[in-house]
């Protein structure tokens, strides 16, 4: 049997050394090959390292636990994502209802290998699900694109806008444009208090709306600041 590649991600130094010390009781067949302090380290330690299983804490700085599951379940071959957690009972019951599973801070070793065992990847629907159960966690900081099979994340507020083409959404910042594949209806939910809806295929974000350049009779191009690029106002319907 192979070894299986694991990733701890803790804000907190010492939890990682406690996981760090359980793993390594429990043997060859599981081998530590990185740590991470938040959701978007543990990405970029994926990119780089592919773990086979990530044990990940919940509340971090930077990006939570909670969205950087959904992001890593982008993934061509999704990391299994196993939480790591000092939420109460009542919280724990959005885990179960989605087949997910977690450890109770303090971790034991037992449980540890328990979970390690029946260890699976999950699906972005059954993270989203989970996410969304808490307010403060429902939406997301950053966009995540599977760019040649790493997954780039993108600060939401460095969006200028969403373009919807064809079954693809162009996401345009100042220094790249990408195509992510999440439908404008879901994105405008999500991020709808940041964006403003010009037209049914176009969501522009409310910082970088700069105003309205005429261009015919009755007709607008919405000018975008950090960006020569224009589009059609919803006259243009």
């Amino acid at each position: 049997l192979n070894t299986m590649k694991i990733l701890i991600c803790d804000d907190e130094a010492p939890a990682r050394e406690r996981m760090t010390n359980l793993l390594s009781d429990l043997g060859d067949d599981y081998e530590l090959i990185g740590e991470a302090r938040n959701g978007r380290e543990a990405i970029e330690q994926y990119n780089i390292l592919r773990p086979d299983v990530i044990l990940i804490d919940i509340r971090m700085p930077v990006m939570d636990g909670l969205e950087a599951a959904v992001h890593l379940a982008k993934a061509e071959v999704p990391p299994t994502v196993i939480f790591i957690t000092a939420y109460d009972e009542h919280a724990l019951e959005a885990f179960e209802a989605n087949a997910v599973d977690y450890l109770l801070k303090p971790v034991r070793a037992q449980r540890l290998e328990k979970a390690l065992l029946k260890a699976k990847s999950l699906s972005r629907p059954q993270v989203q699900a989970i996410a969304e159960t808490h307010d403060d966690q429902s939406v997301r900081t950053h966009i995540c694109a599977n760019i040649r099979g790493n997954l780039q994340l993108i600060p939401v507020s460095d969006v200028i806008y969403f373009k919807a083409e064809q079954k693809y959404v162009t996401l345009r910042t100042e220094e790249l444009e990408v195509l992510i594949e999440e439908p404008l209806k879901s994105l405008e939910q999500e991020f709808g208090d940041a964006f403003i809806r010009i037209h049914r295929n176009a969501l522009i974000s409310a910082n970088h709306l700069s105003g309205l350049e005429k261009y015919s009779a009755g007709r607008c191009l919405v000018k975008l600041k950090n960006t020569e690029d224009r589009l059609d106002d919803p006259g243009n319907l």
